[in-house]
């Protein structure tokens, strides 16, 4: 599977994720769009929060970790309110709608 954004081809897994990561806001609107997701001002925040932790970090946190970090940004946030707007799981499809890589899936940290 590829998102065509702009009319460039950009590579993905075999889960949808893509290759390198794209920063554009052009890719969260098409891969949202193939989601089935409406974007609204709560999820470009979680998606700019995702996004500044992959460049601070070189990876993007794990639910619990994600959470805590949102709840600086998005006060009264809980786990409900992000599986509202990311209903496959905010960690996992919150960075595909982000226009990052995978999540590394560690866990427990």
């Amino acid at each position: 599977m590829a998102y065509v954004v702009n009319g460039t081809e950009l590579d993905t897994d075999e889960q949808g994720y893509l290759v390198e990561p794209d920063f554009s806001d052009e890719v969260v609107h098409v891969i949202a769009a193939a989601e089935g997701l409406t974007l609204t001002d709560a999820h470009w925040t979680v998606v700019n929060y995702l996004r500044d932790e992959y460049r601070e970090h070189g990876h993007t946190p794990n639910f619990r970790n994600m959470l805590k970090g949102l709840a600086e940004v998005m006060p009264g946030i809980d786990s409900k309110g992000l599986y509202d707007l990311f209903p496959i799981g905010p960690a996992k499809q919150g960075c595909k709608v982000a226009g990052l890589p995978q999540p590394l899936g560690k866990g427990g940290y």
